[in-house]
Order: C-alpha cells, then structure tokens, then sequence
C-alpha cells in the first residue's frame, strides 16, 4: 500500500490481474457499470486509499468495484442508499477485505496523517489491533474466485527483459519470476539511433 500511496513502485516491473467472468456474472456487471446513474451512485465523494471496506465516509477504488459488483449481482436498484445496501450484500455473501496488520499502534494514527490515508472510519477495535481491513484486488478476486468457481484469472508482469503471462489464481512469483507453466515473451533491446 506505500508504494501506491508514496509512489516508490519500480516502474520497470508490473503486474496486471485479469479475471475473466462466466456471462451469467459478466453481463449484470457490464450493465451496471455502463449505467452512468448507478456506476456514479455507487462512488464515494472522497477518496482514502485505506478506506475501511465497510464504511461509507471513504472509498476507494477497489471497494467501488466491489460495490459495483455488488449492486449488480444482487439487484440492487438505485436508491440514496445505494453503497450501504451494496455492502450490506458484500457482507452477507462472505467478502473478507484484506487485512493490513500494522503491528504497533502508532502507526494506524500516523496513517491519518498522510492526505491519502485516513483512519477516522475504521472501527475503534481495528484501531485498538492497528489493523486495516480494505478492500484490494486480492481480496476482491477471492470474493470471485469463491462466489464463481468457473471464473479464471490471467496474470501479467513485464520486466525491461521479459512479459510474462501466468494463468491461474496463484500469483507470479516476486520479481517477475515465470513458473513452469508460464508464457514467456522477450522483449527486444532497441538501441539507440
């Protein structure tokens, strides 16, 4: 989460996490999200890249897809509460958010000092474990992964030497790393004119 927030992320390495959807999923949430007036309800008015999953003072842009995905699965219609309906679905279909376990109090407080991280809407027992549930990519495929079985995941990282192409739920191996099983396509060096 640093690296998003502080931008110290290595932009000569990156990943890239597809998941493909059975119709009967694919097309609730295609109609959803192209619904102007139901994908703009579904989004919160200020941003926190921690922002508690279940909260509705913060969002950010993981949780609005899961609500998204939510209003639509669960023929939510478009209501002033919207988001609070989203998430109650959320909650009764078993999303877990991600947990970020800070290990020393402090540093939830300090989190509320940084302008894109906030700690006022977490619950006061979070607080007192200074652990973050939040909704990220991670936790958001599992929710998908469990929700629909027949689901599948592409995963993509390049390097300046290398793409490679993963398919599966396990991750790519840190830096980029193929498996056994994985595409590999070189990247040719361009020299100079």
């Amino acid at each position: 989460m640093s690296g998003f927030v502080l931008g110290t992320n290595d932009p000569a390495e990156g990943y890239i996490s597809i998941v493909l959807l059975p119709a009967e999923a694919a097309v609730p949430l295609e109609r959803a999200a192209l619904d102007e007036s139901q994908a703009v309800q579904l989004l919160g008015a200020t941003y926190s890249a921690n922002a508690y999953a279940f909260g509705q003072r913060y969002q950010n842009c993981n949780q609005w897809l899961a609500e998204l995905m939510a209003s639509a699965w669960g023929s939510i219609l478009p209501s002033d509460d919207a988001r609070g309906q989203s998430q109650k679905w959320l909650l009764e279909h078993s999303y877990q958010p991600s947990s970020f376990n800070l290990g020393w109090g402090p540093l939830a407080w300090l989190a509320g000092l940084l302008p894109w991280l906030h700690s006022d809407d977490h619950p006061p027992q979070n607080l007192a474990s200074a652990q973050f549930q939040v909704s990220m990519p991670a936790s958001i495929e599992a929710f998908v992964r469990q929700r629909l079985p027949q689901a599948t995941r592409i995963e993509l990282c390049y390097t300046p030497q290398h793409i490679v192409v993963h398919r599966g739920w396990e991750p790519i191996a840190p830096g980029c790393m193929p498996g056994a099983d994985d595409t590999v396509l070189a990247i040719a060096a361009t020299q100079p004119p």
